[in-house]
């Protein structure tokens, strides 16, 4: 008898899974695509650093910064982040969940190699610490990030992406450096709909006010 999993049974198996317990659908599909695609970081780093001129292609690096740690606020910093959610995100720009006027041209000019591999080495690049700049609110950060504010229903942040915001390995990001601008500008996003691609971030941005975000985004820029 042939013990080899058919393509199908592989098929029906991820299918099972992520219905009935298994990966978010979202972030299962995007790993499967991901695992499809033969890996190779060293192209990923030649077209993070160069771009593609031929196709208009700007390098990830004037937005990013070296190594994926960007030094401009607004720009999230990529370096060390799980190639799983990377690759997600770099596939969610190109659809109704996630439009961004520069992130979805750029990544919908991207193949699924491209975005595979630039995902890849970005998990590989150190990441640079970063520090909460605003000692009166870091508290009330540090209490919603750990314990959440349980009269309105909000989970802590923890429970998710861990203690020191290492996050969990293709299931939720890493946190821990952030710019405190890009982490508020995205919890606002999830807040008003204009980001759609995580349902249960809208929910809980929703019952944040505008203070709980910003003291968040600030405690979380100091974990390490």
């Amino acid at each position: 008898m042939n013990r080899m999993m058919s393509p199908i049974l592989k098929t029906l198996l991820v299918t099972t899974l992520t219905v009935f317990g298994g990966l978010p659908a979202a972030m299962a599909a995007s790993a499967a695509t991901a695992t499809a695609v033969k890996v190779d970081a060293a192209k990923g780093a030649a077209l993070y650093e160069n771009g593609d001129p031929a196709r208009g292609l700007p390098s990830c690096v004037s937005c990013h910064g070296a190594g994926g740690n960007s030094t401009i606020v607004a720009n999230p910093k990529l370096s060390g982040q799980f190639s799983t959610y990377t690759h997600k995100q770099l596939v969610d720009f190109t659809t109704p969940g996630r439009q961004n006027p520069v992130m979805t041209t750029f990544a919908s000019m991207l193949t699924a190699e491209e975005k595979t591999n630039i995902a890849a080495w970005l998990a590989t690049q150190a990441h640079k610490p970063g520090a909460a700049k605003n000692k009166d609110t870091v508290e009330l950060g540090r209490k919603i990030y750990r314990g959440g504010i349980a009269e309105r229903g909000v989970a802590a942040c923890a429970s998710c992406h861990g203690a020191s915001g290492s996050g969990i390995p293709a299931q939720y990001p890493r946190l821990a450096g952030q710019h405190q601008d890009y982490t508020t500008a995205q919890l606002e996003a999830f807040k008003t709909g204009t980001r759609g691609n995580s349902p249960q971030m809208t929910t809980l941005s929703q019952r944040m006010s505008p203070e709980e975000i910003r003291a968040v985004s600030d405690y979380i820029a100091g974990l390490r």
